[in-house]
């Protein structure tokens, strides 16, 4: 876990996709996107199938190494509507268990927004939490500080002659962006314009890797 301070505040960043904020005791999670295989399914299209199983792990993993009490989960948490449907029994109940121990928040996205019900904890549109806004996109026109997802953002590199490509964070003055935890979500280049334009001209891709963030300016 790597120190970042962002908005006056000190959270940790985890290489494994995921924000820890001490204060609160809570992992901020993005795009978890459960039940993605499942909904590939039903249209002829076969993904390993245990997606959310691999999720789930690393949430489990990730609670029992920071101590959390908390998760925040910044949209697009199931990949439809239907997801939380289709969890197997024994997915759901460990799902179920984790909401119920922890103070679980689920924040809608546009992939899970018309989601009849989620398998405990309690859902919110956009949650503000000491000055900082917790939403699934990020929104230009927004000067507050906030936190969100959305945009699944990585890193691609060319080193040696070897392409690398690695999830990041991506950071701006008032603006925190978090790669995709779901063990099936793909992508987006952390410099696409898309990215710069709702960032601005001082995005950098955040890059935690063992005691230290590297800083990459993703320009204008």
């Amino acid at each position: 876990m790597v120190p970042l301070s962002f908005a006056g505040h000190q959270f940790l960043a985890l290489p494994e996709a995921a924000l820890f904020w001490p204060t609160h005791g809570a992992l901020l999670v993005a795009d978890l996107h459960f039940e993605k295989a499942s909904w590939f399914a039903r249209f002829g299209q076969f993904l390993p199938p245990h997606d959310s199983q691999a999720t789930l792990d690393m949430i489990e993993m990730l609670v029992e190494r920071t101590g959390a009490r908390a998760v925040w989960s910044l949209g697009d948490s199931f990949h439809d509507a239907d997801g939380a449907a289709r969890l197997d029994a024994r997915t759901r109940d460990r799902l179920s268990a984790l909401t119920a121990r922890l103070d679980w928040v689920w924040i809608t996205g546009n992939h899970d927004v018309a989601m009849a019900e989620t398998p405990g904890g309690r859902r919110c549109a956009e949650w503000q939490v000491e000055g900082i806004r917790l939403r699934h996109e990020a929104d230009p026109a927004d000067e507050q500080p906030e936190i969100s997802g959305h945009f699944h953002p990585k890193l691609r590199l060319s080193l040696r002659g070897r392409h690398v490509s690695r999830r990041c964070f991506v950071g701006s003055r008032n603006k925190l962006i978090l790669p995709a935890l779901g063990a099936l979500t793909g992508g987006l280049d952390a410099g696409h314009g898309e990215i710069r334009r709702v960032m601005g001209p001082d995005a950098m891709a955040l890059v935690p890797v063992a005691d230290r963030l590297l800083r990459f300016p993703l320009g204008s």
